[in-house]
């Protein structure tokens, strides 16, 4: 036997499950003072956002919640969403953020495969819940906020108010860790494009561990102070709901993203750091001179899906942020991969910064494993930044798995790595470029076309908002690109003008027949729907 493992047993005093709940009872011994939220007017302090948390889960607890039970909410970033994210959990239940831009169906289908005991709901979103209860089966109990710095219009849901809910429990009640690290802390369900969406479980390890690796990838220092603009139904607001707690840091909530609210924030609260898709950054950057404030220090920017355009980054440095690119999905607990920059890149030419820029980067701290993969095979890609493969993820930030869905997770899990549907390269120095969803590659006279390549050249047309390049059916070729295109307020162009852009610098094959100018629709968290364009272009 090793001599390592003799009489050297796990014992309580040596070995806890990791939990992101510790984080917030030590904030609070350590910074009982220090004001954990904003919201308006209100202040909570440490003491009092775990006190309230406590209350949250003693006031479930007497309502019969307990491990395995299901608690869903839907809710704007306010105080109550960041103490969902602790007192569900202190019950040993499972907390269900529901994204607020679904519609009452996709509601329903998720309460019931998410069999919730407990729905809490703000006023705002009323008719929609209304809607959705008449169409569900499960009958949860149901909790009402009606925010006192918004209070919103309309008559109130049939439900407990959620001010009584959490003045019914005990501010000191003996929360319970999880009886094993595994255990479930949140579902998260995907889109959905494609049928019905998949519910994807985190763990409570996964949670904890990317709480440190958020620190170290936004650059975190003691007590940041942290807008929300990313909405915190999506992947947990990107765990941060839990991080901030490990840095004593300050939430400054926003309930709706508003560019005077954003900059008022910003200078008010001396906001160090936020997150958010790039319409976050359009909004910010096309804001009115009157809305703008000036920003105290050079704040931090993590934002998420395509990579923003060169012109987008020197306009955003320009403006005060200092812009960090990740990437992720809702199954790696949202960022696993971030574009970690190398000081001396600095010195590059334009273009050669551009490229670099636009790469997706290297794993996350909390990330064991990042490769890019042929999924057929599953043997790794050359590093040759040119060769096509499947990105695929390992490691404790990945998924429990899909929620009563053991086909799905076999299939996301073949070959022990999570597959995440995203074609990529693998460069030299070991840095990953998504090139395209697989479902999103266009296969033009049998050429693979990278709509995400095609993109990036129009966007640095100077009169582009938003590009999105799709396939459209073509007799000939098979496919063919067809890019829709947003144009910047009070700027024009033509259809010809960007093919012949994009003819000047991609091969021919690879350029858009068809340019449409239109809004591009896009979903809550800022990522454009292309299941939809490509049903447009099929009549284009």
């Amino acid at each position: 036997m090793n001599p390592y493992d003799q009489h050297l047993d796990r014992n309580p005093a040596n070995y806890q499950p990791l939990t992101p709940l510790t984080l917030l009872e030590r904030a609070a011994m350590v910074h009982p003072d220090h004001t954990a939220i904003i919201h308006g007017r209100q202040r909570f302090t440490y003491r009092q956002f775990y006190e309230r948390s406590r209350r949250l889960a003693s006031a479930l607890t007497q309502h019969g919640i307990g491990r395995g039970d299901t608690v869903s909410v839907m809710l704007s970033n306010t105080p109550p969403m960041l103490e969902a994210h602790h007192g569900v959990a202190m019950t040993g239940a499972v907390l269900h953020s529901i994204n607020t831009r679904l519609d009452a169906a996709i509601i329903a289908f998720q309460l019931d495969h998410a069999d919730s005991k407990v729905l809490i709901a703000d006023r705002e979103f009323a008719p929609t819940i209304r809607a959705a209860l008449g169409q569900a089966k499960v009958r949860p109990l149901l909790i009402e906020y009606d925010d006192p710095e918004f209070p919103q219009p309309g008559d109130p849901l049939p439900a407990m108010d959620y001010e009584a809910l959490i003045s019914s429990g005990d501010p000191a009640f003996a929360w319970r860790m999880p009886d094993d690290e595994w255990d479930a802390i949140a579902l998260n369900y995907t889109s959905g494009t494609t049928g019905n969406p998949k519910g994807v479980v985190y763990h409570h390890r996964g949670a904890y561990l990317m709480c440190y690796a958020n620190v170290v990838a936004a650059g975190m220092g003691r007590h940041p102070v942290y807008l929300w603009t990313l909405p915190m139904f999506h992947c947990n607001g990107w765990c941060f709901p839990w991080t901030l707690s490990a840095v004593a840091g300050t939430h400054v909530c926003l309930r709706w993203v508003r560019a005077k609210a954003m900059y008022d924030a910003i200078a008010d609260h001396k906001v160090t750091h936020l997150c958010g898709a790039p319409i976050v950054m359009s909004t910010l950057l096309n804001a009115a001179p009157e809305e703008r404030r000036p920003l105290p220090h050079k704040v931090q920017f993590v934002t998420a899906a395509a990579p923003p355009p060169e012109s987008v980054l020197a306009a955003m440095a320009e403006a005060g942020f200092e812009v960090t690119h990740v990437y992720g999905l809702t199954e790696t607990y949202g960022p696993a991969v971030v574009n970690d920059w190398h000081s001396d890149w600095d010195a590059l030419p334009p273009s050669e910064r551009a490229a670099k820029k636009a790469r997706q980067g290297v794993r996350y701290p909390a990330l064991e494993g990042l490769k890019v993969m042929d999924p057929k095979t599953m043997t790794e890609v050359p590093a040759d930044g040119q060769t096509l493969g499947e990105v695929m993820f390992r490691g404790n930030i990945v998924m429990k798995g899909y929620l009563k869905n053991p086909k799905a997770t076999e299939e996301a899990f073949a070959g022990g790595w999570f597959h995440s549907g995203d074609l990529g390269v693998l460069h030299p120095d070991g840095y990953i470029q998504l090139k395209d969803r697989s479902k999103d590659i266009i296969i033009s006279g049998g050429e693979n076309i990278s709509s995400i390549e095609v993109e990036d050249v129009i966007y640095k047309h100077p009169a582009v908002a938003h590009v999105a390049v799709v396939a459209k059916p073509d007799e000939k070729w098979g496919e063919t690109p067809c890019a829709f295109v947003e144009l910047r307020p009070g700027a024009t162009a033509t259809a010809e003008e960007i093919i012949a852009w994009c003819r000047e610098r991609l091969a021919h094959y690879k350029c858009p027949r068809y340019v449409v100018f239109q809004e591009i629709p896009k979903t809550s968290t800022g990522k454009i729907q292309k299941f939809l364009l490509r049903e447009q272009a099929k009549n284009v």
